[in-house]
């Protein structure tokens, strides 16, 4: 489980120290994310667990009259973001729960958020929260992964650690996988009040490694970052080691030049809220 703890712990300074992979790893998503969000003018944006600030930036540069703001948990990715944008006037970062998040006068005619829901405590509450927070004609448009079985950089990678450390004792607990099944994912945002959701199925290269030597760059990305990176770090001094054999195999195997990519799967959901 990766809860608000976590973010605002251990993951969040993990993905704040290394924001340029996780970045690249999720490129090919971003893009068509954007595509989405932006299909229509924008006068307020909300970035919805804004993590170091990529979407909101993106989304400040191609839209340079609307206001912009990205709210995460971690003050350590905020940190980052603000560092980042800090010559964007448009683009803001506040360190907050967009389940809990409000601001006087700002009311988002688009709900963004690229794999930032999955980590919500109560989902029907928060996203209940952000329709009563939107402006009556708003677009939500986020991205959440798709099952394990669809994303190689999780099941395989899960798959080389000693049996059992790979399990996910609950698949709706918050964390990575808890919007696959997307009858779940209508259920809640239905109940939450919102309408006319439509859920798409997006593939794309899940880049690990790149350059030079792509494979130890992709190994040192899956012992940072992912879901076997805190049980690996459990392991005893042999028994990682056997793990990280088996990982380098795979990897070199997954290696095309200077790229290792793995097969990634997600989902592009829009909704907008209901009357008022």
């Amino acid at each position: 489980m990766t809860d608000k703890a976590a973010w605002q712990g251990r993951v969040g300074t993990t993905w704040a120290t290394h924001w340029a992979r996780t970045d690249r790893s999720f490129t090919g998503l971003t893009d068509r994310l954007l595509g989405r969000a932006s299909a229509r003018p924008i006068r307020q944006a909300l970035d919805i667990g804004c993590g170091a600030g990529e979407l909101s930036l993106a989304l400040g540069r191609g839209h340079s009259m609307a206001e912009i703001i990205g709210v995460d948990v971690s003050d350590e990715l905020i940190a980052v973001a603000k560092d980042r944008g800090s010559h964007l006037a448009n683009v803001s970062f506040a360190c907050g729960d967009a389940a809990e998040w409000s601001k006087p006068g700002f009311a988002p005619d688009l709900l963004v958020s690229r794999h930032g829901v999955m980590f919500f405590d109560d989902p029907v509450a928060s996203f209940e929260h952000l329709a009563s927070i939107a402006d009556h004609d708003a677009r939500l448009v986020f991205s959440c992964f798709r099952d394990s079985s669809e994303n190689a950089w999780s099941e395989r990678i899960l798959s080389l650690l000693p049996a059992g450390l790979g399990d996910i004792p609950d698949p709706y607990a918050p964390g990575p996988f808890a919007f696959a099944d997307p009858k779940r994912v209508e259920m809640i945002l239905s109940r939450a009040g919102w309408i006319d959701i439509s859920i798409e199925p997006v593939d794309y290269a899940f880049v690990a490694g790149a350059g030079d030597d792509a494979v130890e760059e992709a190994v040192k990305h899956f012992l940072l970052i992912g879901p076997a990176a805190s049980a690996a770090a459990e392991l005893d001094d042999e028994e990682k080691g056997r793990f990280v054999g088996r990982l380098r195999r795979f990897l070199a195997n997954s290696a095309d030049g200077s790229i290792v990519a793995l097969r990634a799967g997600a989902w592009i959901v829009s909704a907008r809220p209901g009357r008022r």
